[in-house]
């Protein structure tokens, strides 16, 4: 498996809407970070869904290294 590509440095803060679904960029490829363009295709990354649980502001992970995607764990403090 290729790495993915670092879109970013920092979490991406969003705010989000009690049952939405969104879905996040695995490849770090595409031009509407964090969320999923379908830049992945023909690739073997695919989107992560996430639905948010409330209205509230979460942290997307932006340089695509965290363990709890796709919500930031700080792993860009460590990358």
């Amino acid at each position: 498996m290729s790495d993915p590509v670092r879109a970013s440095d920092v979490p991406y803060g969003i705010d989000v809407t009690e049952g939405e679904r969104y879905f996040w960029c695995a490849c770090g490829r595409s031009q509407t970070q964090p969320f999923c363009d379908g830049s992945h295709k023909g690739s073997e990354f695919t989107p992560v869904k996430y639905i948010a649980d409330e209205t509230t502001r979460v942290f997307f992970c932006g340089c695509k290294s965290t363990n709890n995607p796709p919500l930031c764990d700080g792993s860009h403090n460590k990358s």
